[in-house]
């Protein structure tokens, strides 16, 4: 695919190129990287000889050469949103592919396990459903070395595709993502960010309709603690008409110094009639310290819209919670992790596949200290 630049078109206008020479240097004053600490990733703006990511072997997935003319980028029309996507896509020698037939219903989770080199890593990996398929996908980053990558996903008219990212691991590696997905006709999307490990992750989703009638779920928890810095940059294009979406991120912090961003970018295009969205952020502070940036935008062409709306909060523990816990004799350090438990049900209760729901909330557990005895002795 040929590299070319586009005009601004949403509330952060900026260069789309494929050609990281069309891209410049960040420092820090732009509008898409004014919170992000740049010295942290001054390697990440400039070209590298780094490894590729791969992956163990799984169902449906395959690695490719790193050809430079992907069909799913020509189907979706992808192009990198900044420099380190434009780098992590020209310089990536392999591509992780995961393809689902057409027609095909999957009834177990595809896992897919992606493997770094110690250092640095260039990542790219391209997800196509087929036209009429169902099928969930685990996508379980290697946390242990740095990561630049893109994640291209196409889900074909009427298919239904789950999409789960998980960043859990140790709390030093840095990763940045620029995940693209198109929804076509008449299909269903969810794709959800568990964001537990890393000193610095950065995250930057959207979606674009190819059809009518396309629905999208963008949903994602976090744990902060320990100076991690965490950014998620979302970016919901409405360009198709009677379309849906829904952004829910929840977020929980704690220690000095710890900091998270979310910003939330949703774009009603004059075309798209009839559609519904909503987007909302919740952070939840654990203890004096942490910073938690939430910046959610709308902007509407039509007022043709079934409903259209953001919220965003961040606050400490709600007292009267606490308050009923201990009241019923469950300890204040149970009762302040049984609130932060149930702060994330709302996420995870949009995962239909109650195993990896499951598997989603012990990873969270195990993250803010429950065990399954103290679980066990609350339900007795």
């Amino acid at each position: 695919m040929s590299n070319t630049t586009a005009p601004p078109s949403d509330l952060s206008p900026r260069v789309i190129s494929n050609d990281p020479a069309l891209h410049e240097v960040p420092n820090g004053r732009e509008e898409e990287w004014r919170f992000t600490p740049i010295k942290q990733v001054a390697d990440f703006f400039q070209s590298q000889e780094w490894a590729s990511i791969g992956a163990k072997d799984a169902q449906f997935v395959t690695v490719r050469p790193g050809d430079h003319d992907s069909a799913i980028e020509q189907a979706t029309g992808w192009q990198a949103i900044d420099l380190p996507s434009a780098l992590a896509r020209s310089q990536a020698t392999q591509v992780v592919n995961i393809a689902i037939p057409a027609e095909h219903v999957s009834g177990e989770v595809i896992v897919v396990d992606l493997t770094a080199a110690q250092g640095g890593n260039y990542g790219r990996v391209e997800i196509e459903a087929g036209a009429f398929s169902k099928s969930t996908i685990v996508l379980r980053h290697d946390m242990t070395a740095d990561v630049s990558g893109v994640i291209v996903t196409n889900v074909s008219d009427q298919a239904d595709l789950t999409v789960l990212n998980m960043y859990d691991g140790p709390r030093t590696s840095r990763h940045m993502w620029q995940w693209a997905t198109t929804v076509g006709r008449d299909a269903q999307f969810l794709g959800l960010s568990i964001t537990l490990g890393g000193a610095f992750v950065r995250l930057s989703p959207s979606v674009r309709y190819a059809g009518p009638g396309g629905s999208a779920q963008m949903l994602g928890a976090f744990l902060a603690t320990d100076e991690q810095f965490q950014e998620f940059r979302l970016f919901v294009d409405h360009n198709e008409p009677h379309c849906r979406s829904n952004v829910v991120f929840k977020g929980a912090l704690s220690g000095e110094n710890t900091h998270t961003v979310w910003i939330g970018d949703v774009l009603v295009r004059r075309e798209a009639v009839g559609i519904e969205t909503y987007e909302m952020n919740r952070n939840l502070l654990l203890n004096d310290g942490p910073r938690a940036d939430s910046v959610p935008n709308l902007e509407l062409e039509t007022g043709d819209v079934v409903g259209a709306g953001h919220a965003s909060a961040t606050g400490r523990f709600d007292d009267e919670q606490l308050f009923y816990l201990q009241s019923r004799g469950i300890p204040e350090d149970l009762a302040r992790q049984l609130v932060v438990r149930g702060f994330f049900v709302e996420v995870l209760d949009k995962v239909a596949d109650e195993q990896l729901r499951a598997d989603v909330l012990l990873r969270i557990e195990e993250r803010i200290g429950m065990q399954s005895w103290e679980l066990d002795e609350v339900s007795a």
